[in-house]
């Protein structure tokens, strides 16, 4: 069993100024290991590939890191014998290429011999994962990971070692760096054995993850779709966090864009703008405006622990949630331009705005994130589900149209079935789970339980107004 502690550190004057200074020195191996693999695909696909005289072999126009004939010498490995007999030539990584030069970089940059072998071989493997990560988004269609970026101070925080790490009681050891001193808010158990450490500097200090492993514990093991009895629904929102298929409404503090904080990060916002660029006064006032956006965030962190647990310890086999595109919501709207004058036309990105900044506040992913982890200690299954329609569809007919809703309130256009917006769609999510679990069945189960729950009271309005617009129902009901 793999798993991660997180702990605040406490060190010197002397290692925190060594680690800031590892973090600049990081960042330009991360930037310029990153420009060398543009450059040689630029030079390798793009400018295309000459033969060299003097060599007989296929060579690029110009020279980079890790191209075929650049500073690293023959990109292959060593040749090696099989058990048959054959020679194995395979080809190295770009990853391999970059981790193999690092000596040439300490021997052209001694400072960079500070910095322990470990942490510099992880800086090009994070590298190596990003661009995993943008490949794999390609293959399968997903916009949330694009290219490798360049790195500043704002986005390059951390530095992993891999191995060497010791903890002793209140004190941990990190190679080239020396024993420091941390808060132990959490004992480690003796039957675990450290894996890996990440050093990350945040607003009011420099915390570490370490990351500890148990063979002996076996992996948390997920029911089969073939066991579960029972789904909970989850409709993530605004207004309530989580509407749940059980009634039950989970309230959304909205820790950033209430009234107080927004005023709080106005002001302080404003200070580091009235400041004088590169001075220490807007140094100080933008550690300040940072660290309420720490206290925001551990806020909202806390809280999202909070609501996992309350959902994951329902008596279900399964949680049902939707699957968002949340980048895609949080898209600027299209431009529009008048064919006519060629002037810009309101778009609605004002109004959109807003509703950004309420999906960022209410943190959508990262509570997913949570209820899966959670899910996953307690053996329960985490189905993730279309939401297309879902708080559009009527759960008695089946009928599917935008006017159904009215705000919070759901009164179907076609037989007149009535219910909380939210929760009905949370319902639907359930009832769609049960579709994946057992068959199209439970669907039709669902409608005819729910087909005895129409109130006669919206029954009878439909019956004797037709097929009124909602405005109108409730002006009638009213």
């Amino acid at each position: 069993m793999l798993t991660n502690y997180v702990y605040k550190l406490r060190p010197k004057i002397t290692q925190s100024d060594k680690m800031d200074g590892w973090l600049d020195m990081l960042r330009s191996t991360y930037n310029w290991s990153l420009a060398d693999r543009i450059a040689q695909y630029n030079q390798q696909f793009i400018q295309g590939d000459y033969c060299d005289l003097r060599t007989r072999g296929e060579a690029c126009p110009l020279t980079c890191f890790v191209s075929k004939n650049g500073a690293s010498g023959e990109p292959w490995k060593e040749t090696k014998v099989d058990k048959d007999g054959k020679l194995k030539n395979p080809r190295r990584s770009a990853g391999d290429i970059q981790i193999t030069g690092l000596p040439e970089l300490k021997k052209a940059r001694p400072w960079f011999g500070a910095i322990d072998s470990t942490v510099l071989q992880q800086n090009v493997k994070r590298l190596d994962t990003a661009y995993k990560n943008f490949f794999s988004a390609r293959r399968c269609a997903n916009e949330g990971r694009g290219f490798p970026k360049f790195k500043n101070r704002s986005n390059f925080t951390s530095f992993t070692y891999q191995m060497g790490v010791k903890v002793q009681g209140n004190k941990i050891y990190l190679p080239k760096l020396g024993w420091m001193r941390f808060f132990n808010s959490r004992v480690i158990a003796g039957c675990f054995t450290i894996k890996a450490a990440t050093i990350r500097k945040r607003q009011d200090g420099w915390y570490v993850s370490i990351r500890i492993e148990d063979k002996t514990i076996p992996d948390y093991v997920s029911k089969p779709l073939d066991e579960i009895n029972s789904i909970l629904g989850c409709d993530l929102g605004i207004t309530k966090l989580v509407h749940l298929s059980d009634r039950h409404q989970i309230n959304n503090p909205k820790f950033s864009t209430n009234n107080k904080a927004k005023r709080t990060l106005k002001i302080r916002q404003r200070r580091v703008s009235r400041k004088v660029k590169g001075s220490k006064n807007r140094k100080k006032a933008v550690k300040k405006l940072g660290r309420f956006h720490k206290k925001i965030t551990d806020k909202r962190v806390a809280y999202q622990w909070d609501v996992a647990n309350k959902i994951v310890s329902r008596k279900v086999d399964a949680i049902a949630l939707e699957d968002l595109n949340i980048s895609g919501m949080l898209k600027r709207c299209k431009v529009k331009i008048d064919e006519n004058t060629g002037r810009f036309l309101k778009n609605g990105q004002s109004r959109k705005k807003g509703l950004n900044r309420a999906i960022s506040d209410a943190s959508w992913s990262d509570l997913i994130l949570k209820i899966q982890y959670l899910a996953a200690k307690q053996g329960k299954v985490v189905i993730k589900i279309n939401p297309k329609h879902s708080s559009q569809e009527c759960r008695n007919c089946g009928h599917i149209d935008k006017s159904n809703r009215d705000g919070e309130k759901f009164i179907c256009t076609e037989c007149g079935y009535h219910e909380h917006a939210d929760i009905g769609a949370a319902k639907t999510i359930r009832d769609r789970g049960l579709e994946i679990v057992r068959g199209d069945s439970a669907k039709l189960a669902a409608r005819q339980l729910n087909a005895q729950k129409v109130s006669p009271r919206s029954m009878s309005l439909r019956g004797e107004f037709g097929n009124l617009s909602n405005q109108d129902i409730k002006a009638v009901k009213s």
